[in-house]
């Protein structure tokens, strides 16, 4: 749904309900300005976004210490692990 920002002023509690059901596009000067979405959609975009960002980190430490990693996997093949239970990094 798009709805004016005057509409959206207006009839501010009508929307709030119907952004309960689907995003309530709110536009300004004929562009989209703002989104009312639910509290539940919020929280699933903000999970969203913490694991994307936790993969990029993830994805940038692996690249800069790659090197690294590669050589304990290779002594950790050669030689085991030194303690039982522990796990050689991940290859992903």
């Amino acid at each position: 749904m798009r709805i004016t920002a005057t509409q959206g002023k207006n009839r501010f509690g009508y929307y709030l309900g119907h952004a309960e059901r689907e995003p309530v596009e709110v536009l300004k000067n004929g562009r989209v300005a703002a989104v009312l979405v639910s509290a539940a959609r919020y929280a699933e975009l903000q999970a969203l976004e913490r694991t994307t960002s936790l993969d990029a980190k993830r994805r940038a430490f692996r690249s800069q210490y790659k090197h690294w990693i590669d050589e304990q996997n290779r002594h950790n093949e050669a030689n085991g692990l030194w303690c039982e239970g522990l796990v050689a990094w991940p290859q992903d």
